[in-house]
């Protein structure tokens, strides 16, 4: 069983994750935790754009599988073209939720990914990095 090493994700690509993060802790620290996923992910997009960094909404993603393309896989945000963030409001950030965006993440190609529960009394607490 061989195992390929892959190469350390671009420090621009770090950049913009350390970005997104911020802009998360700042609507978390506005509007707290309680309210639907709709209203965290609309508001994170006016941070984002006020940030400056571009983003794709609901992106719609097909799944390799074998010779077939499978439609049905929408991301909350692609951030910078590099950046995934699944949004959340759960009691707690669970396995499968990293998996989740694992799963995205093999679908896209790119490398870096959040889930950001905004349930969390403190956003650091809801923040969960996932590398592929």
């Amino acid at each position: 069983m061989s195992t390929t090493l892959l190469p350390p994700i671009l420090d621009e690509v770090e950049e913009i994750g350390k970005r997104v993060i911020g802009c998360a802790i700042n609507v978390h620290r506005i509007l707290g935790p309680g309210f639907k996923e709709v209203i965290y992910q609309r508001a994170l997009c006016l941070e984002l754009e006020e940030a400056g960094l571009t983003f794709e909404s609901e992106k719609r993603v097909v799944v390799p599988y074998k010779r077939w393309e499978i439609e049905g896989h929408r991301l909350d945000l692609v951030i910078g073209g590099c950046v995934i963030a699944e949004l959340k409001v759960v009691p707690r950030v669970r396995e499968l939720h990293r998996r989740q965006v694992l799963s995205y993440l093999k679908a896209t190609g790119l490398r870096l990914g959040y889930v950001l529960n905004f349930n969390s009394a403190v956003m650091r607490d809801g923040i969960r990095r996932v590398v592929l």
